[in-house]
């Protein structure tokens, strides 16, 4: 069995979204969701996960965060449409 990593996106309660990365999914929705994840979501808490992408080795998966981070919020809601 491989590790897995992971691309996400939340949306924050004022309605923006953050892009990130981790290998365990549920602990940093939760970490973000109780001030001790990302300190740019401090203030906009609550957090719901909205889309995920699932990947073999953390390479691509930075790969993937980087470019989606990117995007403009348009094309990243086009993406969590999609699903």
């Amino acid at each position: 069995m491989y590790k897995k990593y992971y691309i996400y996106i939340v949306k924050c309660a004022d309605r923006s979204l953050y892009t990130g990365f981790t290998n365990n999914l549920e602990r940093r929705v939760s970490e973000h969701n109780n001030a001790t994840g990302a300190k740019s979501l401090r203030g906009k808490r609550p957090v719901t996960l909205v889309y995920y992408e699932e990947f073999k080795n953390s390479t691509d998966a930075r790969k993937r965060e980087y470019a989606i981070k990117q995007w403009r919020k348009e094309n990243k809601i086009k993406l969590i449409m999609s699903r």
